[in-house]
């Protein structure tokens, strides 16, 4: 069994096969953390968006509110 980083915990080698060196429940907290995506943006490139405000500015189809 291998040990988490996080707790501490033992969790399924095969879980650390796939690369991972978290239990189950530690990763899923750390990937609830991030809060992020990106954008395609019509004739440019991908656009990183952290705030939700601003992924709605970006809709130029969005009606005002």
């Amino acid at each position: 069994m291998a040990n988490c980083i996080s707790c501490g915990d033992t969790f399924p080698p095969k879980r650390q096969a796939l690369g991972y060196n978290t239990c189950l429940e530690c990763g899923d907290f750390a990937a609830r953390q991030v809060n992020w995506t990106s954008v395609p943006m019509n004739k440019s490139n991908y656009v990183l968006v952290t705030n939700l405000e601003e992924l709605k500015q970006l809709n130029p189809k969005r009606t005002g509110e």
